[in-house]
Protein backbone atom coordinates (compact mmCIF):
# COMPACT_ATOMS: atom_id res chain seq x y z
CA UNK A 1 0.00 0.00 0.00
CA UNK A 2 1.34 3.44 -0.95
CA UNK A 3 0.81 5.99 1.83
CA UNK A 4 1.13 9.78 1.57
CA UNK A 5 2.40 11.39 4.76
CA UNK A 6 2.76 15.04 5.69
CA UNK A 7 3.08 17.23 8.75
CA UNK A 8 3.70 20.73 9.93
CA UNK A 9 6.49 21.61 12.37
CA UNK A 10 4.43 20.47 15.38
CA UNK A 11 3.87 17.06 13.82
CA UNK A 12 7.36 16.61 12.36
CA UNK A 13 8.77 14.45 15.16
CA UNK A 14 5.78 12.08 15.17
CA UNK A 15 5.87 11.88 11.35
CA UNK A 16 9.49 10.78 11.44
CA UNK A 17 8.74 8.17 14.13
CA UNK A 18 5.85 6.82 12.06
CA UNK A 19 7.99 6.59 8.93
CA UNK A 20 10.61 4.62 10.85
CA UNK A 21 8.06 2.24 12.40
CA UNK A 22 6.21 1.58 9.13
CA UNK A 23 9.35 1.40 6.99
CA UNK A 24 8.15 -1.78 5.23
CA UNK A 25 5.40 0.25 3.54
CA UNK A 26 5.84 2.53 0.56
CA UNK A 27 5.61 6.02 2.07
CA UNK A 28 5.67 9.24 0.09
CA UNK A 29 6.73 12.12 2.33
CA UNK A 30 5.29 15.51 1.36
CA UNK A 31 7.12 17.35 4.15
CA UNK A 32 7.83 19.21 6.24
CA UNK A 33 11.41 18.11 6.62
CA UNK A 34 12.32 19.88 9.86
CA UNK A 35 10.81 21.27 13.03
CA UNK A 36 11.20 24.83 11.72
CA UNK A 37 7.90 26.73 11.82
CA UNK A 38 5.81 26.43 8.66
CA UNK A 39 2.17 26.48 7.51
CA UNK A 40 0.29 23.14 7.51
CA UNK A 41 -1.67 23.85 4.28
CA UNK A 42 1.61 23.82 2.34
CA UNK A 43 2.14 20.11 2.99
CA UNK A 44 -1.41 18.99 3.75
CA UNK A 45 -2.85 19.96 0.37
CA UNK A 46 -0.05 18.17 -1.50
CA UNK A 47 -0.61 14.89 0.37
CA UNK A 48 -4.42 15.11 0.12
CA UNK A 49 -4.24 15.74 -3.64
CA UNK A 50 -1.97 12.69 -4.03
CA UNK A 51 -4.62 10.54 -2.34
CA UNK A 52 -7.55 12.11 -4.20
CA UNK A 53 -5.71 11.73 -7.51
CA UNK A 54 -4.90 8.07 -6.91
CA UNK A 55 -1.12 8.47 -6.68
CA UNK A 56 -1.33 7.17 -3.11
CA UNK A 57 -3.94 4.80 -1.69
CA UNK A 58 -4.24 6.53 1.68
CA UNK A 59 -2.66 9.33 3.67
CA UNK A 60 -1.59 10.28 7.17
CA UNK A 61 -1.45 13.95 8.15
CA UNK A 62 -0.12 15.34 11.42
CA UNK A 63 -0.18 18.81 12.92
CA UNK A 64 -0.20 20.11 16.49
CA UNK A 65 -3.85 19.48 17.25
CA UNK A 66 -4.87 17.63 14.09
CA UNK A 67 -7.60 20.19 13.49
CA UNK A 68 -5.83 22.26 10.85
CA UNK A 69 -4.82 19.26 8.77
CA UNK A 70 -8.38 17.90 9.03
CA UNK A 71 -9.77 21.12 7.62
CA UNK A 72 -7.19 21.25 4.82
CA UNK A 73 -7.64 17.64 3.74
CA UNK A 74 -11.42 17.78 3.73
CA UNK A 75 -11.32 20.75 1.34
CA UNK A 76 -9.98 18.40 -1.35
CA UNK A 77 -12.72 16.69 -3.35
CA UNK A 78 -12.75 12.94 -2.78
CA UNK A 79 -11.05 13.07 0.60
CA UNK A 80 -12.62 11.72 3.75
CA UNK A 81 -10.14 12.71 6.45
CA UNK A 82 -10.73 11.63 10.03
CA UNK A 83 -9.01 13.05 13.11
CA UNK A 84 -8.59 10.03 15.36
CA UNK A 85 -7.48 10.16 18.98
CA UNK A 86 -8.36 6.54 19.80
CA UNK A 87 -8.17 3.13 18.14
CA UNK A 88 -11.98 2.97 18.24
CA UNK A 89 -12.30 6.23 16.24
CA UNK A 90 -9.81 4.85 13.71
CA UNK A 91 -11.79 1.63 13.35
CA UNK A 92 -15.13 3.41 12.89
CA UNK A 93 -13.64 5.93 10.47
CA UNK A 94 -12.75 3.03 8.19
CA UNK A 95 -15.78 0.76 8.77
CA UNK A 96 -18.45 3.44 8.45
CA UNK A 97 -16.81 6.35 6.62
CA UNK A 98 -14.17 4.66 4.46
CA UNK A 99 -11.72 7.37 5.53
CA UNK A 100 -8.81 7.68 3.15
CA UNK A 101 -6.78 10.07 5.28
CA UNK A 102 -5.97 9.61 8.94
CA UNK A 103 -5.21 12.79 10.85
CA UNK A 104 -3.21 12.70 14.08
CA UNK A 105 -2.30 15.23 16.74
CA UNK A 106 1.43 15.66 17.18
CA UNK A 107 1.02 17.38 20.52
CA UNK A 108 -1.68 15.30 22.20
CA UNK A 109 -1.00 11.62 21.50
CA UNK A 110 2.04 9.48 22.21
CA UNK A 111 4.15 7.72 19.62
CA UNK A 112 2.91 4.39 21.01
CA UNK A 113 -0.78 5.33 20.69
CA UNK A 114 -0.22 6.82 17.23
CA UNK A 115 1.27 3.53 16.01
CA UNK A 116 -1.65 1.56 17.47
CA UNK A 117 -4.17 3.91 15.83
CA UNK A 118 -2.39 3.63 12.48
CA UNK A 119 -2.25 -0.16 12.70
CA UNK A 120 -6.01 -0.36 13.33
CA UNK A 121 -6.74 2.20 10.59
CA UNK A 122 -4.62 0.40 8.00
CA UNK A 123 -6.11 -3.02 8.78
CA UNK A 124 -9.81 -2.17 9.03
CA UNK A 125 -11.98 -2.62 5.96
CA UNK A 126 -14.94 -0.51 4.91
CA UNK A 127 -18.25 -2.28 5.63
CA UNK A 128 -20.07 -0.77 2.64
CA UNK A 129 -23.79 -1.53 2.41
CA UNK A 130 -25.84 1.07 4.33
CA UNK A 131 -22.73 3.23 4.77
CA UNK A 132 -22.05 3.40 1.02
CA UNK A 133 -25.25 5.32 0.32
CA UNK A 134 -24.08 8.01 2.73
CA UNK A 135 -20.74 8.30 1.00
CA UNK A 136 -22.53 8.47 -2.35
CA UNK A 137 -24.45 11.49 -1.07
CA UNK A 138 -21.17 13.20 -0.19
CA UNK A 139 -19.73 12.38 -3.63
CA UNK A 140 -22.87 13.72 -5.32
CA UNK A 141 -22.58 16.95 -3.35
CA UNK A 142 -18.93 17.35 -4.36
CA UNK A 143 -19.88 16.97 -8.02
CA UNK A 144 -22.46 19.76 -7.71
CA UNK A 145 -19.90 22.34 -6.64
Amino acid sequence: MKIAIASDHAGFELKEQIKEFFSEMEIVDFGTYSSESMDYPDTGFKAAKAVAGGDCERGILICGSGLGMSIVANKVSGIRAALCQTKQFAELSRKHNNSNILVLSGRFISEYLAKEIIDVWLNTEFEGERHQKRLDKISDYEKEE
